[in-house]
């Protein structure tokens, strides 16, 4: 079974990588089934992190050296941005004690409860799994009635989740995980028209900037690595737009965020990744000059054909900031039943480099 070794295209798919539109016809009608792990798979490149692979990844930290741990999940808020209706709204709930005038969370009384005087908080919450930092799962999307390996909506669809390709079908993951720190490459080499400044000052790739394989390829080489992403790998590209969430969030949303398109996805997607995520909230490019109307084609691409989850929202300042671009990466997806996006928050396990 393949490592982390550099990578094989013969192993994988050689190829080419362009930005060819692929025959939506033809995959609507069946042509990406069975999958690529046979017939009623529902993990697709989840299969690839093994036992094996999750071993591997650990043993790539020194344990006689400091290891961090990293939170890669955005702080939801009341207001977070969000596309279109989803929503997050947590109400403070208080009992055995009066809250302030201004309070409009949940007052169930002031008294504390029985002899002992107990006074309680707890929360109401409401909210998308599909909002803030999320992995979402192979049933995000499709092509008509039609998801990852021939599953259909209709026969899967149900009013609390989908009856296959739910949450609850993967499983918690610890795998190698790869920051490609676009943003961090671009301001090295000092090309200011890719960046512009975000209120709080940090740096952020400029609207519908498209990150290609030969970013991809240079802000390897920049942070001293190979070209060794791999199966089972969580890819993460840094961009900045995590910089407008609270100062612009109007901008955030409704700017073009910078994302790889059709060919970058096809070039990552043939290594087998089990993650391929950024810090955006729509994981590829929305510039209409690529796009020519089309509604996010490279995630049908992604998870329909190749079985990989796409991820969003996914914070990669503080280690960008460390310049810990090799890392374990850690999720555990959020255990509800049907559920579509990932809401669990991911982390990381890394190590400084030395001197």
């Amino acid at each position: 079974m393949r490592t982390n070794e550099p990578f094989d295209p013969v192993a994988g798919d050689p190829g080419p990588y362009d930005d060819e539109m692929f025959d939506v016809a033809a995959a609507e009608a069946g042509a990406w089934v069975p999958g690529p792990y046979g017939a009623e798979d529902e993990l697709g490149t989840y299969n690839e992190v093994t036992p094996e692979r999750t071993a591997a990844a650990i043993a790539r930290l020194d344990t006689d050296r400091p290891i961090e741990t990293f939170a890669l999940s955005e702080t939801l808020f009341n207001g977070f941005p969000a596309y279109a209706d989803r929503e997050h709204e947590q109400l403070l709930v208080v009992e055995g004690y009066t809250p302030p005038p201004d309070f409009e969370g949940v007052f169930r009384g002031p008294e504390p409860i029985h002899w002992n005087r107990e006074s309680v908080h707890e929360e109401r919450l409401r909210t998308s799994f599909n909002l803030g930092t999320k992995i979402n799962g192979l049933q995000h999307t499709g092509i008509g009635d039609l998801f990852y390996n021939g599953f259909r909506g209709p026969e899967i669809a149900r009013s609390w989740g989908t009856a296959r390709l739910g949450n609850e079908r993967g499983f918690p993951i610890v795998t190698r995980g790869v920051l490609l720190d676009v943003l961090g490459w671009k301001v090295a080499l000092g090309e200011e028209e890719d960046f512009f400044r975000a209120p709080n000052g940090n740096p952020v790739l400029r609207p519908n900037y498209r990150i290609t394989v030969e970013d991809i390829l240079a802000t390897l080489a920049h942070q001293g690595m190979k070209d060794d992403i791999g199966p089972g790998d969580a890819v993460l590209f840094r961009t900045g737009w995590s910089n407008l969430i609270r100062d612009d969030p109007d901008r955030y949303l409704g700017g073009g965020p910078p994302g790889p398109w059709l060919r970058e996805m096809k070039f990552l997607a043939a290594r087998r990744p089990a993650i391929l995520a950024n810090d955006t909230w729509c994981f590829e490019s929305l510039d209409p000059k690529l796009t020519k109307g089309a509604a996010t084609p490279g995630h049908q691409l992604l998870s329909m054909k190749y079985g990989v989850r796409i991820g969003e929202a996914v914070r990669t300042q503080e280690l960008a900031d460390a310049r810990i671009f090799d890392f374990v990466f850690l999720h555990t997806p959020q255990p509800s039943e049907g559920a579509v996006a990932g809401g669990g928050p991911c982390a990381a396990m890394g190590q400084r480099p030395i001197g």
